[in-house]
């Protein structure tokens, strides 16, 4: 694959997670009825779990 193929589909890879993740948020917001959808604590895992995830697929090229 060249390199414009391999970014428009971590692009559309990107919007598709994101828009299922605003999706469940919104849900839960719905559901619980509370003004925010998430606390800091949780920003804080979310936000390091997303840290997680692009570092292993950074290193997966040396892993293989």
């Amino acid at each position: 694959m060249n390199k414009s193929k391999i970014l428009l589909f971590g692009a559309l890879t990107g919007a598709a997670v994101g828009l299922i993740a605003a999706s469940l948020l919104n849900r839960r917001v719905e559901k619980n009825e509370s003004a925010t959808a998430l606390t800091a604590g949780e920003g804080m895992k979310l936000g390091m779990l997303v840290f997680g995830l692009l570092r292993a697929v950074a290193s997966l090229k040396e892993s293989a």
